[in-house]
């Protein structure tokens, strides 16, 4: 029986055990594995997920009993430390000597450390290991509330800054290059993602060239080249990786100028015994420093050793997704094209913080690459556009900005895609596999799907994608497709509301017994208490064990532990009495205040035992909850309309007030927004809110279904020149259609797209009662609206309701830890500076 070593134990050396195991020819080889860390393989791609948790074993790709129970002897805290070529035999530290007829070197990279002045100070470390990480913890823990360094703006960089902040420091990101990212993003994009990291209380510095690391013992600052000091007290470096080639260098097998193991397509080295795989290896004068083409370099030298011919690719796909921080960041194909190579087109919403670049051929017919920032929803298909020269729509905007004209998705459907497409690129899965594990292998869930393809189980990126496949193979099947609530639920939210309304059920727990099993989640307990609400019209106050944060307490929970005021404005009209109210009001409470573009006025850094009393104060002012914390009515921004506008064709204000009083408070699978203009020059913005009134010669022109936000759709027109009386009630039973049918945390445009058959289906069932149910919409809006409670006057006059707001539970001390600075002339938290 042949022997094949393989040193390194990472995913890319763990993906070779797990594929080399499923070969039908593995029986003919005895496999054994060297790892110098302590522990088994673990997944490093979602590394920061231990600053969460601390739990090592969820990161763990396959336990000691996965490689026993496949007779793999794994070898942990053991480096190998000298290879004989010519004995063809490795040495461990140990000095233990292990034969081999082939040898897999694996052995990854290592974090590159600049040569600066200082770097070896205590409080000085590197992001690559879980022990690198369980040391950064520890030192951290002794100075919380510090500010911490990140020395690297790139993908590592990020996602350490990440978990500095999730540490309880003040992150700082340090870039030597004048963008973030530099490799994926153009000037643009990095200012985007610049943006949202600021937002998020992580300040970057860009174009700073570290020369010395500052302190006695221990780091205390920085000094950049131009002379300015950045004050730290602790120094993450993720300044780029360098491939562990040592061994090789030992052995005399070619290496590169700049490091790195040199592979031919068959990832063989210069001995022709002896393979490379991962960041070590170097393929067409390149370290890829990705998961997928690691993956794809172990099935190579897999199919190799067993005498398969499995070549590796030409050209190796650089393209990633990622979530950043909570962040969107994508890139694919060639995000840098020039002018005479493409046309770029471009899109960018500063308030958003997005930005969504294409770069399409000169002919127009092919996309060669873009980038995506604070919204990547559309990657997987985008990529697959480019990677199969997929034909583009007549518009190739669309792409970016969504199909206009009520002619459906720009992209088309994932089921046109060739079967070739590759829709996992960290395991190599076909759209042809995905749907074949479904039609032929019979797997009818992504779970099982994911389980027979491996799709999904890398990155997940394609997650998405493998469930729009799974679903479209079913339904070609003539299976129905079943989409549930969770897994505590059978049923979809649609089916749950309608088993609430028939059978009368009022509490969770009875819904949980009646037709549900377990204990239930975070995704079916405030899924639910919406439906309690939009059944029963009640308010979050009832059942609080089963609300989201913001629901419980009636306010959105700010990233410093502080809680938002926002009294309803009805359609943005308020009194100069209740103006200064707000004043007098934010003055004694120190609230930070903004003038928003819903036409109200939000108030932030309200601790949580202030809420009553700021409320209590509001309220006798005669001002309500606006809602901004719960799945409900926003606001009805309105114009000035013909009261004041010389252009105005009616009186818009008014009208404004009457819509957004009727529909206050209705609990929704998402938050909704109203417009209503006076004109057709839309200054009300109607057409990109959730329904929309128009003022036109004859009548009201009504919109449903727009909306602002990641993406942003135009409402549609449901009816033209009809009077007040009427545009409302089509208003009324599009809200109560939506209501009963939409999923839970669907927006009112997503579920459009979704809704066989459209607006037009949509018409029919509103105005033409196609479904013969109009009478009852009609009546359950008129419920709604007849019904309706303040949640915080309820919450202010209710001694067990206000008992909930305080820091602690045992204790009526307020919360310490949140801390302010003046800025603009205003308290902001101090993450923020």
């Amino acid at each position: 029986m042949k022997s094949i070593l393989v040193i390194g134990n990472g995913m890319v050396g763990y993906k070779f055990c797990e594929k080399f195991v499923a070969h039908e020819d593995s029986k003919d080889f005895k496999l054994i594995v060297f790892g110098e860390e302590p522990r088994v393989a673990y997944d490093r791609v979602h590394l920061s997920e231990f600053f969460e948790n601390g739990d090592a074993e969820q990161l763990t790709l396959a336990p000691k009993a996965w490689y026993e129970e496949h007779d793999i002897e794994l070898y942990t805290s053991q480096r190998v430390v000298d290879i004989d070529r010519d004995a063809k035999t490795v040495t461990t530290l140990s000095g233990n000597l292990f034969p081999y007829d082939y040898l897999v070197l694996a052995t990854g990279s290592a974090p590159f450390v600049p040569p600066i002045k200082g770097v070896d100070k205590k409080g000085v470390f590197v992001y690559r290991t879980i022990e690198d990480l369980e040391e950064t913890m520890s030192y951290a823990a002794g100075i919380k509330g510090s500010k911490a360094a990140v020395l690297g703006g790139g993908l590592l960089g990020l996602e350490a800054a990440k978990a500095v902040k999730d540490m309880g420091l003040e992150p700082h990101v340090v870039e030597f290059a004048p963008r973030l990212m530099p490799r994926q993003l153009d000037d643009e994009g990095s200012k985007a993602l610049e943006s949202k990291m600021n937002e998020l209380g992580i300040q970057v510095h860009l174009n700073k060239a570290t020369q010395q690391i500052l302190g006695n013992g221990s780091i205390q600052g920085m000094e950049f080249s131009e002379g300015d000091l950045l004050n730290v007290d602790m120094l993450i470096i993720s300044a780029g990786i360098r491939p562990r080639d040592e061994l090789a260098k030992t052995c005399d097998l070619e290496t590169g100028v700049r490091g790195g193991i040199v592979v031919d397509n068959t990832m063989r080295t210069s001995d022709p015994n002896i393979f490379a795989i991962g960041e070590v290896a170097l393929y067409k004068d390149m370290i890829y420093g990705l998961v997928a083409p690691g993956y794809e370099m172990a099935q190579v030298a897999v199919d190799q050793i067993v005498g398969g011919e499995t070549f590796m690719a030409e050209h190796i796909d650089m393209s990633t997704k990622l979530k950043l921080i909570g962040v969107d960041v994508a890139s694919f194909g060639n995000p840098f094209t020039t002018e005479e190579e493409a046309h770029a087109i471009v899109f960018e919403n500063k308030l958003q913080g997005l930005y969504k670049r294409i770069n399409v051929s000169k002919d127009g017919k092919k996309l060669l690459g873009g980038i995506l920032v604070g919204d990547a929803a559309d990657y997987n298909m985008l990529l697959q556009l480019q990677q199969n020269e997929m034909p583009l729509p007549d518009n190739p905007e669309d792409l970016i900005l969504g199909a206009r004209g009520g002619e459906g998705a720009a992209m088309g459907n994932v089921m046109d895609l060739p079967d070739e497409a590759v829709v996992c690129s960290c395991e190599s899965v076909t759209k042809g596999g995905i749907c074949c594990a479904v039609t032929e292998g019979g797997h009818e869930s992504i779970k099982s799907v994911a389980k027979a393809t491996k799709a999904t189980t890398g990155c997940g990126g394609c997650k998405p994608m493998v469930a729009d496949l799974v679903t479209e193979s079913l339904k070609a099947l003539g299976k129905t497709v079943k989409v549930r609530i969770c897994e505590h639920f059978d049923y979809s939210r649609q089916e749950l509301y309608d088993i609430v309304k028939l059978r009368n059920i009022q509490d969770y727990d009875e819904l949980l017994d009646t037709v549900g099993h377990g204990d239930g989640c975070e995704v079916c307990k405030p899924a639910v208490a919406a439906i309690f609400a939009s059944v029963y019209n009640e308010t979050a106050n009832r059942q609080e064990t089963i609300q989201d944060s913001n629901d419980r307490y009636l306010a959105n929970i700010q990233r410093n532990g502080t809680y938002s005021v926002v009294p309803r404005v009805a359609g943005g009209e308020i009194t100069p009495q209740q103006l200064m109210a707000l004043g007098r009001i934010g003055m004694k409470y120190d609230l930070y205040t903004k003038i928003t573009g819903g036409q109200r006025i939000d108030m932030f850094g309200a601790q949580l035992h202030e809420l009553p009393l700021i409320w209590e104060e509001l309220i006798k002012e005669g001002f309500e909850s606006g809602h901004a914390y719960g799945k409900a009515l926003r606001t009805v921004k309105s114009c000035v309309g013909s009261t004041w506008c010389r252009y105005g064709m009616d009186e818009s204000v008014s009208f404004a007030i009457e819509i957004e009083n009727r529909y206050k408070g209705i609990r929704s699978p998402h938050k909704m927004k109203g417009g209503v203009s006076g004109c057709i020059r839309e200054c009300a913005e109607a057409r990109c809110k959730d329904f929309g009134f128009i003022a036109v010669e004859g009548g009201w022109n009504v919109y449903v279904c727009g909306n602002g936000g990641a993406n942003p759709k135009h409402a549609e027109l449901l009816a033209e020149k009809v009077d007040k009386e009427t545009a409302v009630k089509y208003v009324d039973r599009f809200l109560m259609f939506y209501i009963k049918t939409a999923p839970s945390l669907t927006r009112t445009a997503a579920w459009l797209e979704k809704l066989e058959g459209g607006i037009t289906y949509l018409k029919n069932v509103v105005i033409n009662d196609a479904l013969g149910i109009v009478e009852e919409l009609d009546m359950e809006m008129q419920h709604y609206a007849d019904t309706y409670k303040c949640e915080w006057k309820e919450a202010v006059e209710t001694p067990e309701i206000r008992a909930r707001y305080t820091h602690f539970v045992n204790s009526e001390e307020e919360d310490s830890n949140i801390e302010y600075v003046p800025m603009r002339g205003q308290k902001m938290p101090k993450a923020w500076t």
